[in-house]
């Protein structure tokens, strides 16, 4: 398996694969990898030649420090999980920090359409200022056809697939399903991380949005959202920071239903300090 810090020397490396007419996917991670990004790569290899996937914990992007600091690096174990999908297709892109941000460890400023100010943006200041940082160097590093993100962090796919079209970048923005425990959990590098009560208790999050779904068909956003909110009251081991149901398109939360627009609700947690969030298409 192909492995690279430098970025000179991954595009020098990708640049010969191009001149061959080869195809180039493209998964960024922050490592911790997981059978949801083992889906997301194997989607890239069946619609590219070879696929790139990076590892690097992006600073800019965590507006809670302790989180960047706990959040787990485990490269040794996400190559060993790769290669069980393919040890010759698969390109890993681990840089340093230094690679990536030179001398300034900071975020460009972007905007979204305003995509960027709901729900996520509200509780993370700067988030996705970081996000698009790191996204845009990352595209203009590895060039690929085609990148593939997760519809967990859907916000970040909406703001990704913006960020493509405001800036004509020359690739594809690819969602992919979220991939579940058997238990119905969103699979998370933060699930790591939990306590063994509160990783029992964590399918909560998903059985609850099932529920809300079956409502959304006869009842308003505003009668689910009590429900929801009712419901987690109730379940003293997991907080609900907030739950939204919003336009897939502007991601602003509904006042009023329309048969012609299409809808999703969000939800984001606490199990004791570790944040989960989650998301499930409505209609």
């Amino acid at each position: 398996m192909k492995k690279f810090q430098n970025k000179s020397e991954l595009s020098l490396y990708l640049g010969t694969l191009r001149a061959n007419g080869s195809s180039i996917g493209f998964v960024p991670t922050m490592g911790a990898l997981h059978h949801g990004h083992l889906s997301l790569v194997n989607k890239g290899l069946s619609e590219n030649d070879f696929v790139v996937v990076s590892v690097f914990v992006n600073p800019t992007q965590f507006d809670n420090q302790e989180d960047l600091v706990k959040y787990p690096r485990t490269l040794d174990e996400d190559i060993i999980l790769l290669k069980t999908v393919s040890d010759h297709k698969i390109i890993v892109y681990a840089p340093t920090v230094e690679d990536i941000y030179a001398n300034s460890v900071t975020s460009q400023s972007f905007t979204f359409d305003g995509l960027e100010y709901e729900m996520e943006g509200a509780f993370r200041d700067g988030h996705f200022d970081g996000v698009g940082t790191i996204v845009k160097r990352l595209f203009e590093i590895v060039k690929p056809d085609n990148a593939y993100f997760g519809e967990k962090d859907f916000q970040q796919l909406q703001i990704i697939r913006k960020l493509v079209e405001l800036h004509h970048l020359p690739l594809n923005v690819v969602g992919c399903p979220i991939h579940r425990a058997s238990d119905g959990l969103a699979m998370s590098s933060r699930n790591t991380r939990l306590t063994k009560e509160h990783r029992e208790i964590a399918p909560f999050i998903y059985k609850t949005l099932n529920t809300a779904k079956t409502m959304f068909g006869t009842k308003s956003a505003q009668k689910v959202t009590e429900w929801v909110n009712n419901q987690f009251k109730k379940q003293l081991l997991l907080e609900v920071e907030y739950f939204i149901i919003a336009d897939i398109k502007t991601l602003k939360p509904v006042k009023r239903k329309s048969t012609r627009k299409s809808y999703r609700a969000f939800i984001a947690v606490y199990a004791g300090d570790i944040r989960l969030i989650d998301n499930i298409a409505l209609n």
